[in-house]
């Protein structure tokens, strides 16, 4: 008897103890509803960018190489000691600036040596021509005088322009490259001495496109040059095409032609190479910023006003034409004069409330007029 009690007293016990819990528990719970009622809706802070209309043309993007107009590596043609150096990296020379000199002692002593055979070759056919018109000589022997003139003279040419290829001169307007030639240095027949790049009012860009590309590309055509970071895009004339397509690659050689100036890359340099591919086509620009990615692709926020007269997010996919510096070609998903979120839109969701700043404040734009 005295178990049963104590049993029935434990589960009246426990009982209590389960169902004042539950009204504790139900009492919280209705207490964070209110709470939550009154609490206010999540905002977040971003600036806003208008949408605009622009015009795009893809265009295909290659690896170009800088390269002057004229450029030679100077060799020496004959060996020989070096007697004069005028070779100055950076210099700009004239066409016919001797840069080069080797001893040619021997070739001018030989060469005083020849003249002086010349003129005894002259006088002796001076000499047999007077005796031929009395006919004190034979005709066999004037013409032998006569051709032992022209092989004298002939040795004269012959030793001169030896002289002049031991005379190593710039063959055209142009930049001397690096140089380790010193006097009293022996070189050996087609030594490398130095590089020389033609100093011209322009300079050719060499690049590669697919073939499809290059069936549409024309001489005459027009393409943009990227040669770094922060410089504007340079204007460049298409010159030429390879006539054949690469086997291995099945692209097409493309030549074009850059005006020079102070900026202008130098010849070697890599640069980068836009090709129009297509017609030009409305697209809408935004700031890069504005753009964000996820799972479900690119997208953007788009600031409308609720219904409630707040300014709320919404989710817009869009669809990527290109980058262009700081702004983003869109083609489809967007309208012009759209306001999207730029700055701070990695914070926002769908639908959620948004706070739009002001991105030049009165003291940012007193300092600026400052």
């Amino acid at each position: 008897m005295n178990r049963s009690l104590a049993s029935a007293l434990l589960l009246v016990a426990v009982i209590g103890a389960g169902g004042g819990l539950a009204v504790w528990k139900h009492g919280a719970i209705q207490q964070a509803n209110a709470s939550s009622a009154t609490m206010p809706e999540p905002m977040e802070s971003v600036t806003a960018a208008v949408a605009h209309e622009r015009f795009h043309r893809q265009t295909l993007t290659s690896i170009g190489t800088v390269l002057a107009r004229r450029s030679v590596t100077l060799r020496n043609e004959l060996p020989g000691t070096v007697r004069e150096v005028a070779l100055r990296p950076g210099e700009i020379v004239e066409a016919g600036t001797v840069l080069i000199a080797l001893d040619v002692s021997v070739e001018q002593a030989e060469l005083e040596a020849q003249k002086a055979q010349a003129d005894l070759a002259r006088t002796t056919l001076e000499r047999l021509r007077k005796l031929r018109e009395v006919n004190a000589t034979s005709q066999q022997e004037v013409d032998r005088a006569r051709a032992e003139r022209e092989v004298a003279l002939a040795n004269i040419a012959r030793t001169r322009a030896l002289i002049e290829r031991k005379t190593i001169r710039a063959p055209f307007r142009a930049q001397v490259g690096m140089a380790d030639v010193h006097p009293g240095q022996y070189l050996n027949e087609g030594t490398v001495l130095t590089t020389l790049q033609g100093v011209d009012e322009a300079l050719h860009v060499d690049f590669t496109v697919p073939q499809d590309v290059a069936a549409a590309l024309r001489v005459g055509d027009e393409i943009e040059v990227l040669t770094g970071h922060g410089h504007s895009p340079v204007s460049a004339t298409v010159l030429a095409l390879d006539a054949r397509v690469d086997r291995d690659t099945r692209n097409t050689a493309v030549r074009a032609r850059i005006p020079r100036t102070e900026a202008s890359p130098a010849p070697g340099s890599s640069v980068r190479v836009a090709v129009a591919t297509g017609a030009t086509q409305p697209a809408v620009a935004i700031p890069a910023s504005a753009l964000r990615k996820g799972p479900g692709g690119d997208h953007v926020f788009v600031l409308a006003e609720a219904p409630d007269g707040r300014t709320r997010a919404e989710l817009r996919a869009v669809e990527v034409l290109a980058l262009l510096g700081d702004e983003v070609l869109i083609g489809r998903g967007l309208e012009p004069t759209e306001r999207v979120a730029a700055s701070g839109s990695f914070k926002l969701r769908d639908a959620m409330l948004v706070a739009v700043l002001d991105p030049h404040p009165p003291q940012a734009r007193l300092q600026t007029a400052d």
